[in-house]
């Protein structure tokens, strides 16, 4: 399972890492620390706590940017649903929630889980997904 330092959590979840290390020492999403010492935010964790503040947890930064709605939105696998032919892909990127509909085969190949980093990228009516 993929983790997250506090800054790369603070990047998919669309505050600054201040705030991010704010809500670990509060407790609201738990971390623990690699051989190293740095605090990390397991990727499920994270897909959690995102799913979370997008439904109204609030985030308190008001300054935080964003790109226009029809560029990349990087964010967090929040659900991967899979069917025998089609899939739908979820993300939270900040407090957008993204929903993509794409082939099981598109989502096998790019092997997306719960709790991995990827970006949604809109154009018109579509959403496209890019595994980083």
């Amino acid at each position: 399972m993929q983790s997250y330092t506090i800054g790369q959590a603070a990047r998919l979840l669309g505050v600054s890492p201040d705030t991010a290390r704010r809500w670990a020492d509060a407790g609201r999403v738990a971390t623990h620390r690699d051989d190293s010492g740095r605090r990390l935010i397991d990727g499920r964790d994270l897909a959690a706590f995102s799913i979370e503040i997008g439904q109204g947890g609030g985030s308190g930064d008001d300054d935080v940017a964003y790109t226009s709605a029809r560029n990349a939105f990087p964010g967090i696998v929040t659900a991967v649903k899979l069917g025998d032919v089609a899939a739908q892909v979820e993300i939270q990127a900040g407090p957008h929630r993204l929903v993509s509909l794409l082939t099981r085969e598109a989502v096998e190949e790019l092997g997306l889980e719960v709790g991995m980093q990827a970006t949604a990228r809109v154009k018109s009516t579509n959403v496209h997904i890019d595994r980083i």
